[in-house]
């Protein structure tokens, strides 16, 4: 500590300095209440960019750029997902988003290659399911929740991309019928999020609680995939090609073979259990990250006429066709709003790393933050990247305003983290903008019009996927 010149930061008062009771019961009102983001970002205020606290163990909250840098890249090894496992695994398994070490370097290699160009650039599933969309928009003028339809926009684009079946709820909706298992699915996979959430505010507090109903909706979850894995794994058997998997009956609207995800993975092992965790995995990903940003864009849209106006005139060559991938690529104005809005309500607010050893971060001690702080082993070190993306003297005086044009000037570098940073940053993160890009595009240019609000913005509580804690790969 003395050899790198540490010295403390400022310390969150609190009434119960063991178990952090005080701190706890205060986070579940504020989630209830959805002001959850809004009040952490109000500490930072208060207290400074980083600050400790203690929940039974010794907490670091930082929205210090070079400090989130320094646990994400520069000391990568020295910190791990290590508690994760414990909320996330009853619904996830052993995966991508809940693994260190050797375990998580080959779920990353068995992963990465499905998000490759070749396989973004041609996600034309994309166009029958956004027509769907658009066909359940009324046009006399009705209102309509954007929210409900992008939530199950994505879950069919997410599952015919990982499955190579959709669980078609868009299309159910508009023949006003629903399937009762896949209904099953859909509600168990809800309320096994929310049993995350509430898992990781409680940290080691869990164990004092069982949650049967979650129990449950884990098991239906897993038997649902776990049927499309054992159809892969037939296939795998019969097979003696080493090419990527093609499924005779998968095809996109042209009539064009799909790559499926789920048969690449069924080629490099034959672990039915690492296959179905490995999908459970990016299932929770490809959907709820892809839905919020749609959802937060157009909510903003509809608060600036303006925006939208800019919007739509630069998407009018399209006629109300979906983009191209290279066509994609060239609408800036489209761009500078993805970018805006994974600003200003970024899907992963807040996330965290457990220490795996003494180590040090850069900034945030002394009286004025700006000596580096000790982080003892088995610390938790929280990163906000809400209240980062909120920061006055990164963005300027309007960080709080939604301001497209501002991506014309600037080029963030670490200040900007919509999908994280360093080894772990998100392998998806081109399927999302390319999913949310075709999509929001489309909605604008195909008449889809959101002019209608009823109230003010807030975050979702306890359906926050999973409680800001999450998701980096």
């Amino acid at each position: 500590m003395k050899a790198n010149n540490c010295q403390p930061p400022p310390s969150y008062p609190q009434k119960d300095p063991i178990f952090g009771l005080d701190i706890l019961l205060e986070q579940i009102r504020n989630a209830r209440k959805h002001k959850l983001l809004e009040r952490l970002s109000e500490r930072f205020k208060l207290y400074g960019n980083t600050y400790t606290q203690r929940r039974l163990t010794h907490f670091i909250i930082t929205c210090e750029p070079e400090n989130i840098k320094t646990i994400l890249s520069l000391r990568f090894k020295d910190y791990g997902l290590a508690g994760r496992i414990d909320a996330m695994g009853p619904l996830l398994g052993h995966g991508i988003f809940t693994t260190d070490g050797e375990h998580w370097a080959q779920s990353r290699a068995m992963v990465r290659p499905n998000f490759a160009k070749e396989q973004v650039a041609h996600l034309d599933i994309f166009e029958e399911l956004v027509n769907e969309m658009v066909s359940l928009i009324p046009t006399d003028g009705r209102t309509v929740d954007l929210q409900e339809l992008f939530f199950e926009l994505t879950i069919d684009s997410a599952t015919e991309f990982l499955f190579g079946h959709s669980v078609h709820s868009l299309k159910k909706r508009l023949a006003g019928t629903r399937d009762s298992t896949e209904q099953d699915f859909a509600g168990a996979f809800n309320y096994a999020q929310k049993a995350i959430a509430m898992n990781l505010r409680l940290g080691k507090l869990k164990y004092l609680r069982r949650d049967r109903k979650a129990e449950e909706s884990n098991h239906i979850c897993h038997k649902l995939v776990e049927q499309f894995v054992d159809s892969a794994l037939k296939v795998r058997e019969q097979s003696s090609n080493q090419k990527p998997f093609i499924e005779e009956d998968s095809h996109d609207a042209k009539g064009k073979k799909n790559y499926l995800f789920l048969h690449s993975l069924a080629q490099q092992t034959g672990d039915r259990r690492r296959i179905r965790d490995e999908l459970m995995n990016i299932l929770l990903a490809g959907r709820d990250t892809t839905a919020s940003l749609l959802s937060n864009l157009f909510f903003m849209l509809a608060k600036n006429p303006r925006i939208w106006n800019k919007l739509r005139e630069e998407v009018s060559f399209l006629e109300g066709r979906p983009p191209s991938y290279e066509q994609l690529r060239n609408l800036t104005y489209v761009k500078f709003c993805l970018n805006e809005s994974l600003r200003l309500h970024p899907v992963v607010p807040a996330n965290l790393r457990f220490a795996n050893t003494d180590t040090v971060l850069p900034r945030g001690g002394g009286p004025d933050g700006k000596s580096p702080v000790f982080v003892p082993k088995g610390s938790i070190v929280a990163y906000h990247v809400y209240a980062l993306h909120r920061r006055e003297d990164f963005f300027g005086p309007d960080a709080n305003e939604f301001r497209p044009e501002r991506w014309a000037e600037i080029r963030p570098g670490w200040e900007y983290l919509p999908f994280n940073g360093g080894p772990r940053i998100c392998v998806g993160q081109q399927y999302a903008l390319t999913e949310a890009g075709k999509q929001g595009s489309r909605a604008v240019g195909g008449g889809v019009y959101t002019d209608r609000l009823f109230k003010e913005w807030d975050e979702s509580g306890f359906e926050m996927i999973p409680a800001c804690f999450c998701l980096n790969s």
